[in-house]
C-alpha cells in the first residue's frame, strides 16, 4: 500500500541516463519504488501518462534568506519545479548578526513584522524551521555577515585577531549545519577584505567538507583576475570551489568566456576541485547601491544617505573610473531596467533613460535620486540590465562541471511579498532552461538539462537523498508537459508563473497538484 502512486510517466531520473516509462511508489516522505506498480494500491493514484516526472529541482543559487522568512509559501519556486533553495550566496547571509544589526541591512529584507531577535547561525535555522518554508533549504554563511558582526561599520582593515574571530564564527555556523561558505568580493565588504581573511574563513569550509561559493571580483575588463583569486584560493585551502554565476559581463573581451573555461580546465588537472553555475538568462541583476564607490557605502545606509544630499560628493560618485556595470561608464542606460523600489514602485520596468527624461534630468542623477528617496530601505533597491551574452550561457551549459540556478528570491504574490521582484528569472527561470534552451534550441537535452538542475547541484552540495529518483530518496518530486512547458516572464511583467508544470510534491507531500498551488509548507531546513 503506498500514499501515492505516480503512474506511466517518463522519468528522467537527474542521473543523465536516458528517460524510461514507470510507475513511481512513495510512502510517507520517500520514494520506496520505481516499475511496473500496476497491481499496487494507493490513497492516490496519478495519471503522468504523456508526461514528464523528474526529481524536485533544486536551485543552487538564491537570496531567499529572509524571504523565506516573512512568507514561507514559496510560490515562485514551486510553481516551476523547484522543490530546494540554496541560499546564503554571495556573500550575504542572514546570520551571523552583530549587535546594532537591523532588518534593513538584511539582503531580501521586507518589513512584514518579523523580529530580528536572533544572532547566531543556529538562532536564524531555527527561526527559519519556525517559518515553515514550502521549499528545502540549505543555507550558507556568508562573508559579509561574518564581517559585518566583527567590525559592524568599522571599514579599516582587518587585525589579526579580527580574522580569527572571524574564523571562530564560521565554524561556529558550519557546528550549527551550514552547508558551505560565500563571499561576494564585488561588494561590500567583500570588495575591501584581504586575501588573508578569505582564504583564513575558505579553509574553515575546505575542513568541514563544505563548499566555497564566490561571485567574484570582476567579470568584465580584469576578469582574468578575478577567476585567477578564486582558483588561487581553492588551491591554497584545498576547498570545493563554485563559481557563482560565472558568466562575463559587458566591457569583457570576446574570448573571456573561452579563456575562463581554459582556466578552469588546467585547475582541475592540477588537482582543484571546481564547478560553476549560471543564470538562463542574459539579464544580471544587482543592488542598485552597488553603483556606488566603496568610500560612499562606509558607514552604512545612514551614512550614504548624507552623502548623497551632498552635491560635492555626489560629484565624485559620478565620475568613478570602476563602475560595477561598464554600461554605466559608457553610458548605456537604455540597458539598465529599475527591478525593485519601495518609493518608486511605479517606475519598476521602466529603463533610466525613460526614468531620467521623465523627471527632466541626466540618467545618473535619476540613480542617485532613487537611492536617496528610497531611504533606509536603500540596501534592497535593485535594478538589471543587459549585461551577460547569449553566447556565453550557451557554451557553459553545455559543460558538464556546468549547473543552472536562479540569483533570486522566493516570493508569492499573495501576503507581505506581493508584488516584490526578485530577478527577471525568478518566477520562470527552470521553464526558460528546460523550454528555451532545451527544447526550442537543442543547446542540450532534455536530460541534460535536467541533470544541471538536480542531481549535479545534489552531489555538489553532498545531499545524497535528494536530486535524484530512486528507491529510498525523499519524495522531491516534479511532474511538467515538456511540450508546453514555457516561461512567461517578460521586463515588463516578470511576475508570471510559467506554463506547463502539473504537479510538485516535496517530501511527499504535493505543494502543486493539476497545475494549482495547495497550501502546503512541508519543506524542511537541512542542516550540514
Amino acid at each position: 500500500m503506498f500514499d501515492t502512486i505516480i503512474a506511466g510517466g517518463e522519468i528522467i531520473d537527474g542521473t543523465g541516463a536516458p528517460s524510461f516509462v514507470a510507475d513511481i511508489g512513495i510512502a510517507g516522505d520517500r520514494i520506496i519504488a520505481l516499475g511496473d506498480l500496476k497491481q499496487a494500491s494507493a490513497a492516490n493514484r496519478i495519471d503522468a501518462s504523456g508526461l514528464t516526472v523528474t526529481p524536485g529541482f533544486i536551485d543552487i543559487h538564491t537570496h531567499s534568506d529572509f524571504t523565506l522568512l516573512a512568507d514561507g509559501r514559496a510560490d515562485s519556486q514551486l510553481c516551476q519545479g523547484v522543490t530546494t533553495e540554496v541560499i546564503g550566496q554571495c556573500g550575504f547571509s542572514c546570520a551571523p548578526l552583530g549587535r546594532h544589526a537591523g532588518g534593513s541591512q538584511l539582503f531580501g529584507y521586507v518589513d512584514a513584522g518579523i523580529p530580528i531577535n536572533w544572532r547566531s547561525f543556529g538562532e536564524y535555522l531555527e527561526q527559519l524551521e519556525k517559518a515553515r518554508p514550502a521549499v528545502n533549504v540549505a543555507a550558507f554563511v556568508g562573508h559579509g555577515a561574518i564581517h559585518g558582526t566583527v567590525k559592524e561599520n568599522d571599514s579599516s582593515p582587518s587585525t589579526a585577531d579580527e580574522i580569527a574571530a572571524m574564523q571562530r564564527l564560521t565554524e561556529e555556523a558550519f557546528d550549527d549545519g551550514a552547508w558551505g561558505f560565500s563571499t561576494g568580493l564585488e561588494y561590500w565588504p567583500g570588495i575591501a577584505a584581504s586575501l588573508e581573511e578569505i582564504t583564513t574563513l575558505t579553509t574553515v569550509a575546505a575542513k568541514r567538507n563544505g563548499l566555497y561559493s564566490t561571485h567574484v571580483r570582476n567579470r568584465d575588463v580584469y576578469y582574468d583576475l578575478g577567476f585567477s583569486e578564486a582558483i588561487a584560493t581553492a588551491r591554497h585551502t584545498n576547498a570545493k570551489l563554485q563559481i557563482s554565476h560565472i558568466q562575463p559581463k559587458f566591457g569583457a573581451p570576446a574570448m573571456a568566456m573561452q579563456h575562463t573555461l581554459e582556466m578552469l580546465y588546467r585547475a582541475e588537472r592540477e588537482g582543484v576541485d571546481v564547478a560553476f553555475d549560471i543564470i538562463p538568462h542574459d539579464w544580471n541583476h544587482t543592488s542598485t547601491v552597488s553603483v556606488l564607490p566603496m568610500w560612499a557605502r562606509e558607514g552604512g545606509t545612514t551614512k550614504t544617505l548624507e552623502r548623497l544630499k551632498d552635491p560635492a560628493l555626489r560629484k565624485r560618485m559620478k565620475e568613478n573610473p570602476n563602475h560595477m556595470w561598464r554600461l554605466v561608464t559608457v553610458g548605456r542606460w537604455s540597458d539598465i531596467v529599475l527591478l525593485h523600489s519601495v518609493a518608486n514602485a511605479a517606475l519598476i520596468g521602466m529603463n533610466f533613460s525613460d526614468i531620467a527624461q521623465l523627471r527632466g534630468i541626466e540618467p545618473f542623477d535619476a540613480v542617485l535620486d532613487l537611492l536617496m528617496e528610497e531611504g533606509e530601505g536603500l540596501p534592497q533597491m535593485m535594478w538589471t540590465s543587459h549585461s551577460f551574452n547569449d553566447n556565453d550561457i550557451c557554451m557553459c551549459m553545455r559543460e558538464n562541471k556546468c549547473m543552472v540556478m536562479s540569483d533570486t528570491l522566493a516570493l508569492s504574490q499573495r501576503g507581505p511579498l506581493k508584488g516584490l521582484i526578485g530577478s527577471l528569472s525568478g518566477y520562470g527561470w527552470t521553464a526558460r532552461l528546460l523550454g528555451h534552451y532545451a527544447r526550442e534550441r537543442g543547446i542540450i537535452s532534455l536530460v541534460e538539462a535536467v541533470n544541471r538542475i538536480t542531481v549535479r547541484p545534489a552531489e555538489r552540495l553532498g545531499l545524497a537523498d535528494r536530486g535524484r529518483l530512486r528507491a529510498g530518496a525523499f519524495a522531491d518530486v516534479t511532474v511538467f508537459n515538456p511540450e508546453l512547458v514555457h516561461d512567461e516572464s517578460t521586463v515588463r511583467a516578470p511576475l508570471n508563473s510559467p506554463k506547463g508544470f502539473v504537479h510538485v510534491m516535496v517530501n511527499g507531500c504535493f505543494a502543486v497538484r493539476d497545475g494549482m498551488r495547495n497550501d502546503v509548507q512541508s519543506g524542511r531546513v537541512l542542516r550540514h
